[in-house]
């Protein structure tokens, strides 16, 4: 009984002993008003924001203070669209031969690292070799450093399509893969390759629908599966409670995806103002990824960089991305923010601020693209704003962003779930 005593005593010391974390912040921008937020303490206690209180002020001396009194804070960025295995390099074409699962492993822990480093402390990933599943649950458990990953395993291709694994080989090698490798035919095809991923962990479904531009096929626009293909990979990720994305440049395509059900479009590079409106209609949000538009037309110019018919289409399609999203937003369709990088580095997620900035989205809508639009289109309540009862994912930059946006791309502090990974 005595030793029972003891080890209550304990327990409650160590409760009410529990140290808090006190960041005295400059500014801190709230995304939901617009508003900047002047001389405030957010008290952080274990993974969530227990309180923020006026003025400058600590706690007891058992709690940590951290002085960000010159800086300007924000919630932790959400990355909707990246590829956290690869990197755009002369030799990533080589690599699907020359890599094994492991070397992806141990490469893709880097590309996490470098992501949160540069704020985003949540991302999705839209397609790997599997391996990012993997990435997600080490990750989880504290075994790697990176952002909470919500992500789509294998992509979903139709045979010959944009995220067909086997595009581009030899016909020794090139074989016939089905559902379980993610390529698609059918309705029955798409319910069994839907299923596949919720089996092998994965959090969000993401179907090529038109060609794209970095897979080795002629075509980076045409519509690649059926209203009803679509239609039974939307239910059946409904069913599973999974979010639905689809890869689009041409205009054809993504109607189908629209139509079909289909809740975010990447890219969307050719969409008509039909589609627009189409958008609007259906409440899909546009994923612009002008980032990586920019890169991939940037990496066609360099000799010998990157295949022939992907550096064609790169020229044709990449310079487009910027014009479509500006009109894009004028309509008003709904943007969510993602950079798709992986075709841009790692690390550089923020520049795609300045480039939507710069055609014409302010720099708060911008920044709530990339928090509460994001945390609501993942379901997730208690990310993407700093509020009392939220997850402590926090950023802080040098200077206010709605003053000088390229800021965003200096982050010099970040915490992920009470965790602090930069300082």
């Amino acid at each position: 009984m005595k030793n029972y005593l003891f080890l209550l005593m304990l327990l409650v010391f160590s409760v009410t002993t529990a140290q808090d974390t006190y960041l005295q912040c400059g500014k801190i921008v709230d995304v939901e008003s617009g508003k900047i937020l002047s001389e405030k303490t957010i008290v952080i206690s274990e993974n969530k924001i227990k309180e923020i209180k006026n003025g400058f002020v600590t706690g007891s001396d058992t709690d940590e203070v951290i002085d960000l009194k010159s800086k300007t804070i924000l919630p932790g960025f959400i990355d909707m669209h990246v590829h956290i295995e690869s990197e755009s390099s002369p030799s990533r074409y080589l690599e699907a031969f020359t890599m094994n699962e492991a070397d992806v492993a141990f490469q893709s822990t880097v590309y996490a690292k470098k992501t949160l480093m540069a704020g985003f402390t949540t991302v999705r990933d839209l397609g790997g070799s599997g391996v990012n599943i993997a990435l997600k649950k080490a990750i989880n458990k504290g075994t790697v450093v990176g952002p909470r990953i919500f992500t789509a395993g294998k992509s979903l291709a139709t045979t010959g399509g944009h995220a067909d694994p086997t595009n581009g080989r030899s016909n020794e090698l090139m074989g016939d893969p089905g559902p379980k490798e993610g390529v698609v035919n059918s309705p029955e095809d798409g319910r069994k390759a839907v299923r596949q991923r919720y089996k092998e962990g994965a959090d969000v479904i993401k179907i090529t629908a038109t060609g794209g531009v970095l897979s080795v096929a002629k075509s980076g626009q045409n519509p690649q599966f059926t209203i009803e293909e679509i239609k039974a990979i939307t239910e059946t990720a409904n069913d599973y409670g999974m979010l639905t994305a689809a890869h689009a440049h041409g205009d054809e395509g993504m109607q189908r995806a629209i139509l079909g059900g289909i809740k975010t479009i990447e890219h969307g590079t050719l969409m008509s103002e039909e589609t627009m409106d189409l958008m609007v209609k259906h409440n899909t949000y546009m994923v612009p990824t002008i980032s990586a538009g920019q890169e991939a037309a940037r990496l066609a110019k360099i000799p010998n960089y990157l295949p022939p018919v992907v550096a064609k289409k790169a020229l044709e399609i990449g310079p487009k991305l910027n014009e479509t999203f500006a009109k894009a937003y004028k309509k008003g369709v709904s943007i969510a923010f993602g950079t798709d990088s992986g075709v841009s580095p790692h690390g550089d997620n923020a520049k795609e601020f300045i480039y939507m900035n710069k055609a014409g989205m302010p720099i708060i809508e911008a920044l709530r693209s990339a928090t509460i639009t994001n945390a609501m289109l993942l379901g997730e309540k208690e990310l993407g704003q700093i509020k009392e009862g939220f997850i402590a994912d926090i950023v802080a930059v040098n200077e206010n962003p709605l003053e000088n946006v390229e800021t965003l791309i200096d982050v010099v502090f970040v915490m992920k779930e009470g965790v602090i990974y930069k300082q």
